[in-house]
Parts: C-alpha cells; sequence; structure tokens
C-alpha cells in the first residue's frame, strides 16, 4: 500500500500543471512560514518565546497556547504574523452568520454575483479586525506582564509608546493581509484550499516541539525516570490511529437522500428527468463548535480570577478552579457547549426551507415525500439526528487532548495531535487536497490514491 502512495505521488509531478500547482503551493506556503518567524521591530521577542518554551514545559495551554498553534507560532515569536489568518476567519464567519438572520444580505447571496461582493464585505471586515485587534496585541505585547502569567521582563524597547503602538498595528495588520492574499493565490493558482493550507502548516510546524516533548517523556535527559514507558506507547499508537481513522470517517460520512427529477420543459426544450441523491454531511458543522467552545471558556475563568485577586474575594477563586481545563466542571460545560454550537450552526447555515423551494422549482421531489412543506420539514428531522452523531463525536475528539494531558501528564504540545482542533483540521484539509490532486490524476488517466481511483464519501 505505501509503495502504491509513493508511485502516486510520482504521477502527480509526472503532470505539467499539477507539478507546478504543487511547487507553488509549496513555496507560498514556505512565504507564509516566515512570516511567523520574522519579529516586529522594536520587540524582545526572544524572551517570550523562552517564556513560551517553559510554559510549554510545564503543560500549559489555555488560550495563548491555542492562539499560538493557529498563528503556527508566531504569537510567542512577536512575528509579523502574529494575529494569523483569524481575523480573515472570524470575517468570513461574521458575514456568514449575518447572511442567515439579515434578509439582504440572504438574497444578495442568492443573486448571481452576489457571493464575490460578500467576500468583498469580509475583506472590509478583515481590515476593521485586524486593527483592532493589533492594537489590542501591541498593548498586550507593552504589558506583557498582565497578559502572560509569569513573565518577567520587558518587551517593548521602543520609549516612544504611542510610535510603537501605531507601527505594530499597521504591520501586524499588513500581515495578516498578506497571509489572506497568499492563501487566496494557493486556492486561485495553487492545489487546495489556500486559508486552510495556511492554518495546517502552521498547526504542522509544531510537530517538532511534540516530538521532541514525547521524546523527553519517554527518554528523559539528566538520567531522570521516564513519566511514560512501553505501554503507554502502545496505548498511544493505538489511540493515535483510532482518531485518525474516527476523523476521516466521519468527515467523510454522509447521509444520501435520493432526489428525483421529473421531465419538464423550458420553451421549446425538453428536460429529462433523472436520479440524483442530496449529500447530508454528518459533521456538518466541521470545526466551528469547538472554536466557539473554546473561545467562551477561556474568559470566565481568567474574569473571575482577576476579580478575586483585585478584591480578595475567595469564592471567584474557587469558581474559576472549577472552571479549570482538567477540570470534571469543565469537561461537562465544554461537551454540552459543543453540543449547543453544533445545533446552532446548523440551524443557520442549513436552510431546509430554500433547498425545498428550489427543489420544486427544478422538478425535483424526494420520492414519498410531498414537495413544499412536507420536505422542508423532512430534511429539517434527517439533519436533526445525523447532527447528534456529528455533535457526540465531536465532543468526543475535542476532550481527547485534555483526559490525555490530565491521566498521563503528557505535554500540551504532544496531546494537541491526539484530538482537538487541530487534528479535525489537518485531516480535513488533507483529505480536500487529496481529493484535487486526485481529480488532476484522474483526467489524465491515472491512478488514484484508492486502488477504486476516488476517495469514498461514506463509510
Amino acid at each position: 500500500m505505501l509503495a502504491s502512495i509513493v508511485n502516486t505521488f510520482r504521477n502527480c509531478f509526472k503532470i505539467p500543471e499539477l507539478k507546478s500547482r504543487i511547487l507553488f503551493t509549496l513555496m507560498v506556503l514556505a512565504i507564509c512560514r516566515l512570516a511567523a518567524v520574522i519579529r516586529v521591530p522594536g520587540l524582545d521577542g526572544a524572551a517570550l518565546t523562552d517564556y513560551f518554551a517553559k510554559n510549554a514545559a510545564k503543560g500549559g495551554g489555555g488560550l495563548l497556547g491555542m492562539y499560538s498553534m493557529f498563528t503556527g507560532g508566531a504569537l510567542e515569536h512577536c512575528a509579523v504574523g502574529a494575529l494569523g489568518i483569524m481575523p480573515y476567519i472570524s470575517a468570513t464567519i461574521i458575514i456568514q452568520l449575518l447572511t442567515a438572520v439579515i434578509p439582504q444580505l440572504s438574497k444578495l447571496a442568492r443573486e448571481e454575483g452576489g457571493r464575490p461582493k460578500l467576500i468583498q464585505y469580509g475583506r472590509y471586515l478583515t481590515v476593521v479586525l485586524c486593527l483592532g485587534q493589533g492594537l489590542v496585541m501591541a498593548l498586550g505585547w507593552e504589558n506583557a506582564a498582565s497578559i502572560f502569567p509569569g513573565f518577567q521582563g520587558k518587551l517593548v524597547m521602543y520609549d516612544a509608546l504611542w510610535w510603537y503602538r501605531f507601527q505594530t498595528t499597521i504591520i501586524l495588520t499588513t500581515g495578516t493581509l498578506l497571509l489572506m492574499w497568499l492563501g487566496e493565490q494557493i486556492t486561485d493558482r495553487g492545489i487546495g484550499n489556500g486559508v486552510s493550507l495556511v492554518i495546517t502548516i502552521g498547526i504542522l510546524a509544531r510537530l517538532p516541539q511534540a516530538v521532541q516533548g514525547i521524546r523527553d517523556s519517554f527518554f528523559p535527559a539528566g538520567g531522570a525516570e521516564a513519566q511514560l514507558n512501553i505501554g503507554h506507547a502502545i496505548i498511544l499508537i493505538a489511540l493515535l490511529a483510532a482518531v485518525i481513522a474516527g476523523v476521516v470517517a466521519v468527515t467523510q460520512a454522509q447521509r444520501k437522500v435520493p432526489v428525483q427529477y421529473a421531465q419538464r420543459a423550458v420553451g421549446r426544450k425538453v428536460y429529462a428527468g433523472g436520479t440524483s441523491y442530496m449529500p447530508l454531511r454528518v459533521n456538518y458543522p466541521g470545526v466551528m463548535p469547538i472554536i466557539f467552545a473554546q473561545a467562551i471558556l477561556m474568559f470566565p475563568a481568567q474574569i473571575l480570577e482577576f476579580l478575586g485577586r483585585k478584591f480578595g474575594i475567595k469564592f471567584f477563586y474557587e469558581i474559576a478552579a472549577q472552571l479549570h481545563e482538567r477540570s470534571f466542571w469543565y469537561l461537562l460545560i465544554y461537551g454540552l457547549m459543543i453540543m449547543f454550537f453544533s445545533y446552532f450552526w446548523v440551524a443557520t447555515q442549513f436552510n431546509e426551507l430554500q433547498i425545498a423551494d428550489d427543489l420544486k422549482k427544478n422538478g425535483g421531489y424526494i420520492p414519498g415525500v410531498r414537495p413544499g412543506q412536507a420536505t422542508s420539514g423532512f430534511l429539517h428531522n434527517a439533519m436533526h439526528r445525523i447532527t447528534l452523531a456529528g455533535a457526540v463525536f465531536l465532543t468526543i475528539i475535542a476532550v481527547i487532548p485534555i483526559l490525555l494531558a490530565r491521566s498521563m501528564n503528557i505535554p500540551y504540545a504532544v496531546a494537541q495531535f491526539f484530538g482537538g482542533t487541530s487534528m479535525l483540521i489537518a485531516v480535513g484539509v488533507m483529505l480536500d487536497t487529496m481529493r484535487q490532486m486526485e481529480s488532476h490524476l484522474l483526467m489524465r488517466h491515472y491512478d488514484g490514491f484508492l486502488k477504486k481511483g476516488r476517495l469514498k464519501g461514506r463509510f
């Protein structure tokens, strides 16, 4: 099987167009990695890098660890790409949610040429978010001790603070816009989804750190006693294989709803009927519920700790301790929030009324279901049932890294590769990229990555 995969990759470079697309994608991704290591002028990035290294050695993750993961380590280097591509992702999500609730935007999305207009609005909103987040990050670096617990020293080496704030905000905004543009270039001229690949390459950039962390757990330096043994190694390998297989299966899983099209006449043309199917994805919301749940749960504990420290109230400290990442109540609330946001995302993005209306206009119907309201109700119930399976899967995948860190005391840099957002994003993006490469190979009569020449869309 391995020889077949190697031969398939060799075939990719035999097709001139596909070869140029792959090389272009690799070149642009290399430029994106440069944005994660080139430091902003006037900042002592080495001091912050040492702080993150010590924090990772203690097993710390939290909000800073998650944000650093999405920026590919740019945050801890005080790099020009410290904001990452996340402002663009946030702007896109905001536009999608507004499209579901604002009739004018919903109408624009259905019009011809409306989608490019919405993308343009997302770019404008990205600039606004970058300016705001860039200023907040500049102020955070200026007051490093309040943002990075236990940090000693000073990051800003400028005396003119207003010039530092202006310069840093502009540089960080420019870095994000550059990453956004590079991602769009990959989508147009490369292979795969550019923005998703930019995030994925940032996640995979943490792999050497994870390898070093797992090596230190089995073979610690200085003759210290190892935390993990051969039994733990077998468990971790089996768990990694099971998680990857589960993510691939559920990401590809879909329910195929049969659709029958009746013969119809439009003017002098007669369109023949036929049978097709409508794919309903099991994991329709993707990684969004986990991101929403993590982002919301990070702040209550920090706010309560701040209030307890400021006013000296012990009760706030006790509640903050219950909301710690490894506590039982955190896991329970975390899982419930993932379930809630899974249904919330489906409710806002899956418009069964519009789908039923489009089927009716095009002469299509689901066998055994009346067109119109009955079709809408059928789709709603079907999506409701399969969303439950996807939400349970997301919850299990999301809590695996936390349980690993809690039970085996595995560093956060290692545990994040056994589930959570990093695994879902990386596997999903790799599958999408392989799908595009597969289509190029099959058009030139080469074998694909699988024996049957296609990636299956079901279990």
